[in-house]
């Protein structure tokens, strides 16, 4: 680990002039993806400006149209919150298999989808739901959110506040974890919204992406016959030692599957 100065913050006018007066700062939420980054002197940051002195990202609030979580909220609250489990079960049921306990005690949302890890759960529950990103700067759909491996929409020195979930009609989240990191091999989101179906895959590409055509044959028929036949082509998914894209394209439709089988 290289050398660095800490700082934490109590309030996000005070990280982000921190971070405009560093050399080279980086901020650090849960610190699941940076601290074991900066072991192993993949990154050297002059200043990391720790989020978690920030009371006003946290905190869970549902009304009669939506869920909305603060960015500092860690995973294990989210899938404790009885009101999230009323609201949203699907959710909830998503933050409860991440990681191990450890990493969901620690673990925030808003870091999880900053970081935009390809093999993250929740970007499955943004882009599945419809889910709107709050920042700093700007709300941005979780359509546009998510743009690349490790990439988001997000700026230099823009932090995301809050994310703002519609409640669905119904909705199942299905995947096939990694047995060691419990990362996603594959995750299936299915949702059934306000704005039609939406089925959002994690895992299996760079970033999340929708399948257009399980939410076509959803939307005439709710029902896993309806997807049997569908095929997710295989040349932009994902290939490494834990799955080949052809079996991470089989997984897709086995996830989707038992999502759809578990909406009722």
């Amino acid at each position: 680990m290289y050398a660095f100065d800490y700082k934490k913050v109590a309030s996000l006018e005070d990280a982000q002039k921190v971070f405009e007066s560093a050399d080279d700062g980086t901020f650090m939420a849960g610190g699941m993806t940076l601290i074991p980054t900066l072991k192993q002197r993949l990154a050297s940051p002059t200043d990391v400006i720790d989020l978690d002195g920030i009371d006003e990202l946290r905190g869970i609030n549902v009304d009669s149209h939506s869920v909305t979580i603060g960015a500092m909220t860690c995973h294990a609250d989210v899938a404790a919150s009885s009101d999230v489990k009323k609201a949203i079960p699907a959710l909830a049921h998503l933050a409860s298999l991440i990681g191990d306990p450890q990493v969901r005690n620690r673990g925030t949302i808003g870091g999880s989808i900053a970081n935009n890890d390809p093999a993250a759960d929740y970007p499955g529950a943004l882009v599945g739901l419809g889910a709107t990103v709050h920042t700093t700067k700007k709300t941005v759909s979780a359509d546009d959110f998510f743009t690349g491996m490790f990439e988001t929409a997000l700026e230099e020195n823009e932090l995301v506040t809050k994310v703002s979930f519609p409640i669905p009609e119904k909705a199942a989240y299905q995947k096939f974890p990694n047995p060691a990191s419990r990362y996603a091999v594959v995750g299936a989101f299915v949702a059934k919204t306000s704005d039609g179906i939406r089925v959002a895959i994690t895992g299996a590409g760079p970033t999340v992406f929708r399948v257009p055509e399980m939410e076509k044959e959803l939307t005439g028929s709710f029902t896993v016959d309806a997807i049997s036949d569908i095929a997710v082509p295989t040349h932009e998914l994902n290939s490494d030692l834990h799955a080949t894209a052809e079996y991470r394209a089989h997984l897709i439709g086995v996830m989707a599957k038992r999502a759809v089988a578990d909406c009722g």
